[in-house]
């Protein structure tokens, strides 16, 4: 797919400590990491209090500690164990270790160790700070670290910031994060240094001429059982096999503080029924459900029919509801991206995952936890992203998203 050699620079193997220029060839092919879908229930939480309370956090403004008091959310909000969420493989430090960490568009700090430790090498940096970070399912405090980190096809970003956890909640059988958020997220994070803004993997990635683009794209896929490598993430480009048509793209949202994160405005009707007006919303992957306004959610709740399912906190429909169930429309810079009556299930294969029963029927769209109008009213989670192909760009400032073979497809309700 790709022409001859690449052209391997010295600029590419040097810490971007100078100020010499960086060449990159314009055919630089994107890395391609796969990524898993995996469950783990050992909590008593649902999934709609464990996502209500990863908003709570993205409301605050941020991750760090500064923006949640900022916001006056003085205690914390308790972890849990429960999760439905997508994992990578990276490779950390010189010979390296393999940690499997959780993807995240809505944070941007990259770390490790609360599962496996991290183990120092001849790669490894200690800086002189200290970090924290807030993730409103769990936390994180720790060391931080730079220190070499290799990716799929052996290509490495040198000289990565990464945190080191001394103490960690609410990600058991995980190792950490790869924070693919803006950068910005990131300040306030570090003690002493808080005003320091740490580039990401995708930033370093361009910024060492390892990739030709600042971007990265993710595609993830409706699945039937635990755990299933169904997806992928692309930096420095887009995989064209994985979307259909074209990839529209949306400016950033300027509405706080959905403009901290990958924030575009968006409009939502349920058939031809508007249940919320243009507003701003944040497309997250580490959020499982599609959460919507109080008073949105309050319109669909009464358009499905769906009750409140008091094991999983969740909207249960009967197979009639179902059958009458009509498409959602998410409306985003004047084009229709159509989220199913199958894409607004849950698999049903997979009930007890969510301590449902088998056979039931539960809608993923759940209840944000404030009324439209607070700056960040709609969160795009992966239950959405499984049906449409997503990609960031730090460079134009702006999110693109198309449509995929997965779609309009009916597996959550025949599985």
């Amino acid at each position: 797919m790709f022409p001859g050699s690449y052209l391997v620079s010295l600029a590419t193997l040097a810490l971007v400590v100078t100020a010499e220029p960086v060449f990159r060839r314009v055919d630089t092919p994107p890395i391609t990491l796969q990524t898993a879908k995996r469950v783990n229930t050992t909590g008593t939480v649902n999934l709609l209090a464990r996502d209500q309370a990863r908003a709570k956090v993205l409301k605050a403004g941020g991750s760090n500690k500064l923006a949640f008091k900022n916001a006056g959310i003085v205690s914390s909000i308790p972890a849990t164990n429960q999760a439905v969420d997508y994992t990578v493989q990276i490779k950390v430090g010189t010979p390296p270790t393999t940690y499997t960490v959780i993807v995240d568009t809505a944070s941007s700090n990259t770390w490790v160790g609360s599962n496996q430790p991290y183990v120092q090498t001849s790669s490894s940096v200690q800086s002189i700070d200290q970090v924290s970070v807030i993730y409103g399912f769990g936390s994180m405090d720790g060391t931080e670290f730079n220190d070499k980190i290799s990716l799929n096809s052996g290509l490495n970003v040198f000289g990565q910031s990464i945190g080191v956890a001394t103490s960690s909640t609410g990600f058991d059988g995980v190792d950490g994060v790869i924070g693919l958020g803006p950068n910005d997220l990131t300040v306030g994070t570090l003690k002493p240094d808080t005003t320091t803004t740490i580039p990401t993997v995708t930033d370093n990635l361009f910024s060492q001429a390892v990739i030709s683009q600042n971007q990265v794209a993710v595609s993830f896929e409706p699945t039937t059982t635990f755990p299933n490598v169904n997806g992928e993430i692309t930096f420095g480009g887009t995989d064209s096999s994985k979307f259909v048509g074209s990839i529209n793209f949306s400016p950033l949202t300027k509405t706080k503080p959905a403009a901290n994160f990958w924030g575009i405005d968006q409009a939502i009707r349920f058939g031809n029924t508007q249940i919320l007006a243009k507003t701003a919303g944040v497309v997250d992957t580490a959020t499982t459900l599609t959460l919507i306004a109080s008073d949105a959610f309050a319109k669909y709740q009464q358009l499905t029919g769906g009750i409140p399912n008091a094991n999983t906190g969740l909207l249960q429909i009967s197979s009639a509801q179902f059958s009458a169930l009509k498409s959602l429309f998410f409306t985003i810079n004047n084009v229709d991206y159509e989220f199913t009556a199958d894409a607004q299930i849950w698999p049903r294969a997979l009930n007890a995952a969510i301590n449902g029963q088998p056979g039931d029927i539960f809608l993923i769209v759940g209840d944000i936890g404030t009324n439209s109008g607070s700056g960040l009213d709609v969160i795009n989670g992966f239950t959405f992203l499984e049906r449409f192909y997503s990609v960031y760009d730090t460079a134009n400032k702006k999110v693109g998203l198309a449509n995929t073979q997965f779609t309009r497809a009916t597996s959550n309700f025949n599985s």
